[in-house]
């Protein structure tokens, strides 16, 4: 096919990170995005290049475009980190091989992102999506659903049949969840609103816990004593994750994926690192990925679409807005529910 020199996009307008932290929460952005016309990127080795279907809108992209994630922002490049699309070109073996094919893919931060028409990935990041499943959900395919099986490794590997998971009420907090009762495990949800637990116990959560509840602290000091959960999932990073890694047993462990929440925590019991071997650790996808084997990544991957072609697993799509349109309707489609938001060039 005869590509363009040139596509719309979603263009970052500033460089480098905010001077300070604000959250995910966006009103406007204008201050961040500009919609218009750039250069079509041109993949280099073991790179390829995608005609963009579908692009996912997740917190982890709301920080970036802020200057709030872990790494900079550069100013005229496209936005977006996740989406799904077929591949129309590439240099290297690998590369060759997915032509043609429809990929989910990551990238986003090295310059070219999947806010746009086309995007250039690593081949190496790229997951070949069977006919079987949406666009919907391939879209999202790999930053949430492969961090729910990969998270429910450390679950399982811990010993207890129990984790307690933040934001619980999230598209990943719903796939932790099915998991979870699918394989005999109980999640212990924390979310904010009451509206939400009974859509949750539906999708598999064994226990669901209110924050704004008075008596949430004693309901969660019940659970894990009888309970016993050694993994707190948590994608907050507040003074309340902190108060419930406390509560938890010996040999526990605060795994934090994300910082839904500007407010900075204290442990106000540092003793229990030492006498109770508890851990504060983090947790990144993208570092998953370089270190698993070739193996590990197939079965996560086969198991992931599995889950989604069997109906296990569905995206709970909120809104879909047009690249065109976002700068003037994302905001509001982010505030529209509890649900994914999709871009479509």
């Amino acid at each position: 096919m005869t590509l363009p020199a040139t596509m719309n996009a979603l263009i970052l307008k500033q460089d480098g990170f905010a001077p300070r932290r604000e959250g995910a929460a966006i009103d406007t952005l204008e201050p961040y995005l500009d919609y218009g016309s750039m250069p079509v990127p041109k993949p280099g080795p073991g790179q390829v290049l995608v005609k963009v279907r579908m692009a996912s809108v997740n917190p982890s992209d709301l920080y970036f475009i802020k200057g709030e994630y872990g790494q900079p922002r550069v100013r005229g490049a496209a936005a977006g980190f996740e989406g799904v699309g077929d591949v129309v070109g590439g240099q290297g073996l690998y590369a060759h091989w997915l032509k043609g094919k429809r990929v989910a893919f990551v990238g986003g931060v090295s310059g070219s992102g999947a806010w746009a028409e086309y995007i250039v990935v690593p081949a190496a990041m790229c997951v070949v999506i069977r006919k079987a499943m949406r666009d919907e959900d391939a879209a999202g395919h790999v930053v949430n659903p492969v961090t729910a099986w990969t998270m429910f490794d450390i679950v399982k590997q811990s010993g207890a049949k129990s984790f307690i998971f933040t934001a619980a009420f999230s598209q990943l907090g719903k796939l932790m969840a099915g998991i979870a009762r699918d394989n005999g495990y109980a999640m212990i949800a924390i979310i904010r609103k009451q509206s939400q637990e009974a859509h949750l116990r539906e999708l598999g959560a064994a226990h669901v816990l209110i924050q704004s509840d008075p008596e949430f602290e004693a309901k969660l000091a019940a659970l894990c004593k009888s309970d016993k959960p050694r993994i707190l999932l948590d994608a907050v990073a507040n003074q309340q994750a902190a108060d419930i890694f406390m509560a938890m047993p010996a040999r526990a462990r605060w795994i934090i994926y994300g910082k839904l929440d500007t407010e900075i925590p204290s442990i106000r019991e540092t003793g229990q690192l030492i006498f109770m071997d508890k851990k504060i650790e983090g947790f990144w996808l993208t570092k998953w990925f370089k270190h698993a084997s070739i193996l590990e990544k197939l079965r996560t991957l086969r198991a992931v679409q599995n889950r989604f072609i069997s109906g296990a697993w569905k995206t709970e799509v909120v809104a879909i807005v047009k690249l065109a349109d976002a700068i003037q309707q994302l905001p509001g489609a982010l505030k529209r529910g509890d649900g994914k938001v999709m871009l479509v060039p």
